[in-house]
């Protein structure tokens, strides 16, 4: 096959051949990209921890009864796990909504707060919503603000520059984010894990994620947790070093998946979304309404009719992602830093999410 045969030439280390493998727009030979819908090879079951999480927990969260969860591993990837979409019907359309509506507010930080003026970047989602509810298919259209959102940070927030987090830029983390990460937590054996970082990644069709390993979080001993929603991608998840040539996956909307113990600190990436494989404008697990009758202290809204046409009109061509982190260990406290730069905020857009436009653009534009 084309990609195994790129891993086996000099050069470019091996997870950087397979990026732009991958990349490419007319990469055609997807053949040896793992699906979890139909599972085989070096995929197997993976056990989950139902009594950790009542079924009554679930439903809150949104969530089918762990009982009910797929659950896969990969041979080599010890501490990987997959679950594919055990959302709820229509519940996915909530943490959209969030991600577009809610969590992009201040005083969460975006990539826009780095060359706009605090005024501007107020309200995204007024600004955005009769935009892109008229949207056509034009790709010359003016993009609204929520299309050019690439990253949100939430809890903890994450310093592009220095790799770091600090204890002196903190904002309150979501509470309903913060429960659905703890179920998922708690149901693939991480009892107790608490939510302090999200960093929320917008994609379109030309945008990608750089390789990259996740080790600024001072405790690596509880699990980085990923939520998609929207169009596809695929997902490469390689090893210690980028000379170990990469896994590929397709991950899809409503998809779930855990980086634990010896896989936590694995170089990955995202160099590839793609349209979803039913070749609908939306995958159908986004077009299910929600059920009328939430259970008591479920942290799902009900969104309506007209912020979900904004919603699905921004997901016809993109694709979100959450990556949920527990920063800090119980009791444990950020080291004594000299020299902070201000409130350590962000001064990069593109240390961590690449867009084929950047390389033809000045890296502050948008």
């Amino acid at each position: 096959m084309a990609a195994a045969a790129l891993t086996r030439e000099g050069g470019e280390d091996a997870f950087r051949r397979l990026f732009r493998f991958y990349r490419q727009r007319d990469a055609s030979d997807l053949r040896g990209v793992v699906d979890f819908s139909a599972p085989g090879g070096q995929v197997f079951r993976s056990q989950l921890s139902i009594s950790s999480v009542s079924d009554q927990d679930a439903y809150r969260a949104g969530l089918q009864p762990v009982s009910q969860w797929k659950a896969y591993g990969l041979s080599g990837y010890p501490g990987f796990i997959f679950i594919p979409n055990p959302f709820l019907p229509g519940c996915q359309r909530h943490w959209v909504k969030q991600c577009l509506k809610l969590y992009p507010e201040k005083p969460n930080v975006c990539n826009l707060d780095l060359h706009m003026a605090p005024e501007k970047t107020i309200d995204l989602w007024g600004q955005s919503k009769e935009q892109l509810r008229r949207k056509g298919s034009n790709k010359w259209e003016p993009r609204s603000l929520l299309e050019k959102l690439r990253w949100v940070t939430l809890g903890y927030h994450y310093n592009w520059d220095t790799k770091k987090y600090s204890a002196n830029h903190h904002t309150p983390f979501p509470s309903d984010l913060a429960f659905l990460s703890e179920q998922v937590a708690a149901a693939c054996g991480f009892r107790g894990f608490q939510a302090q970082a999200g960093i929320l990644n917008y994609y379109h069709f030309d945008s990608s994620l750089g390789i990259h390993v996740d080790e600024s979080e001072l405790d690596h001993s509880r699990p980085l947790l990923s939520f998609s929603f929207g169009q596809s991608s695929i997902f490469l998840l390689g090893g210690l070093r980028r000379e170990e040539a990469p896994t590929a996956m397709f991950m899809h909307s409503g998809d779930i998946m855990v980086m634990s113990g010896f896989s936590r600190l694995l170089y990955h990436a995202v160099p590839r979304v793609l349209p979803n494989p039913e070749g609908t404008a939306l995958p159908s697990c986004l077009e299910e309404a929600l059920s009328s009758d939430l259970p008591v202290g479920s942290v799902i809204e009900h969104s309506s009719d007209e912020d979900w046409q904004v919603c699905a009109k921004y997901l016809q061509s993109s694709r979100i992602n959450m990556t949920i982190r527990q920063v800090l260990a119980e009791g444990q406290k950020f080291p004594e830093e000299s020299g902070t730069n201000g409130k350590g905020q962000a001064l990069s857009e593109d240390s961590h999410h690449e867009n084929s436009k950047a390389k033809r653009h000045k890296p502050n534009t948008v």
